[in-house]
């Protein structure tokens, strides 16, 4: 068994309208699944990926209207990095994001910015053999779109036994100093690890958990491969669109191991992904009342270029 680099980031959004203007408009990303927080479903459970929903280019974020802005600290990822094509696409995205009234911070293959709720995005320019994981959208061009999950940044404050546990049962590489990459032979994906600033306060604009991504079928045993460890997985829970098991780890990041499927296109054509509301058939009883609660959000056909046959 090996992990297949990061399935898909999970954070927390007080205003899924506006997120989903930053996110699908601003940003490219196609909204692939509209759906509720199976734990919660009073509230929006939101997927922005590639063209495709794939596993490795999945952000989601969980709605809870009004939630106050967080702040990362210890045991929490603080900076999502997305890949990019060149220094040309960098180029772009600080003039988009400026025309947004956000200000980049600019080096050589990289910038470095936040979300309108403060969560840490940092796009890179990096040689990988992954293939590029882009959506279309009518006002980002395809040699700058968004590429997939690079790496995520997070504040540990007990490196030897996070480190211990990366290296041993889940089997990545340390291919700098406490940068740990996850790959196996469709994809890689890394974290970093860096010191904590102290205690964090979960909100929005904060990241919930990380999933990494794991094969249709191998959930049973990377569940039980953990258990062993000593710490403490829940049982493989079954959310439809692929199945999972959590548990946190050492420094307190909440890990998802999530597998490759069955996928985003279980209950709606890949065509129309994300632009109606979906849910899996052991909520299908409550989609009335769930509907009446949740916030109308915009309607993502506006930014993407028509469907042809």
């Amino acid at each position: 068994m090996q992990l297949e680099g990061i399935h898909h980031i999970s954070a927390i959004t007080g205003d899924a309208p506006a997120n989903v203007d930053f996110y699908a408009r601003v940003l490219g990303m196609r909204l692939v699944k509209k759906t509720v927080n199976q734990d919660d479903p009073t509230v929006y459970h939101l997927f922005y990926a590639d063209e495709d929903g794939s596993p490795g280019a999945d952000l989601t974020f969980f709605e809870y209207p009004g939630a106050r802005q967080g702040r990362h600290g210890s045991g929490m990822v603080h900076t999502i990095v997305f890949r990019v094509a060149s220094e040309a696409a960098l180029d772009f995205w600080v003039d988009r994001l400026a025309g947004e009234g956000i200000e980049a911070s600019r080096d050589t293959g990289r910038i470095v910015f936040a979300d309108p709720e403060g969560l840490g995005l940092e796009f890179v320019v990096v040689e990988r053999p992954d293939a590029p994981l882009s959506a279309r959208s009518l006002d980002v061009p395809a040699e700058f779109a968004l590429q997939g999950f690079e790496a995520v940044r997070a504040y540990a404050d007990d490196w030897p036994r996070s480190e211990a546990l990366l290296s041993g049962p889940m089997g990545l590489t340390e291919i700098a100093s406490h940068d740990w990459e996850a790959r196996g032979e469709l994809r890689g994906g890394r974290i970093v690890f860096e010191d904590s600033p102290g205690r964090g306060v979960p909100g929005a604009g904060t990241v919930h958990h990380v999933a990494w991504s794991i094969g249709l079928g191998e959930e049973e045993a990377w569940q039980q491969l953990i258990a062993r460890t000593g710490l403490r997985p829940t049982p493989v829970i079954d959310r439809f669109y692929f199945r999972s098991v959590y548990f946190r780890e050492p420094s307190g990041i909440l890990y998802e191991l999530a597998t490759r499927g069955p996928g985003f296109t279980s209950d709606e054509p890949k065509e129309t992904l994300g632009e109606a509301l979906s849910l899996p058939p052991n909520f299908e009883a409550v989609r009335d009342s769930v509907s009446q609660k949740l916030t109308p959000l915009p309607d993502v056909t506006q930014w993407r270029p028509a469907v042809t046959a």
